[in-house]
């Protein structure tokens, strides 16, 4: 193995610190491990994330802001998918991403699966959600 690692990174529309501390307080072992943000004088952006680092549950995510006139749409063809450990936990995550969110389907059993649910949260991510 290489080493090579995959990390999923966010570019959002000035929300990118917003939705990192928000995400950091759902999901059990997660931290902050980096925020870089533009000094207050340069480019007449001051306060704008330009990289920031956290850790889900274990998953390494990186995300930054975007000015809205460069920001490419998200969309539900990429989302994050969330392995529940049990009906808490997808309840929690359920009721969390979906306030001020929009919910896409869900939640309801799949099949053999006891609940599914699609999110997009209200920083525009959308969220798998599977309790199996």
């Amino acid at each position: 193995m290489s080493g090579q690692r995959i990390i999923p990174f966010l570019t959002l529309p000035g929300t990118a610190e917003a939705a990192m501390h928000f995400y950091v307080s759902i999901f059990p072992n997660s931290s902050v491990t980096s925020l870089t943000k533009i000094d207050e004088d340069e480019h007449g952006e001051g306060g704008r994330v330009i990289n920031e680092q956290f850790v889900l549950n274990g998953q390494e995510i990186m995300a930054m802001d975007m000015e809205e006139d460069f920001l490419p749409d998200m969309t539900w063809a990429v989302s994050l998918y969330v392995d529940c450990e049990d009906e808490a936990s997808f309840d929690n995550y359920f009721d969390s991403l979906s306030a001020d969110g929009v919910v896409m389907m869900g939640p309801e059993a799949v099949g053999e699966l006891r609940a599914v649910a699609w999110v997009t949260d209200q920083f525009g991510v959308t969220w798998q959600l599977v309790w199996k």
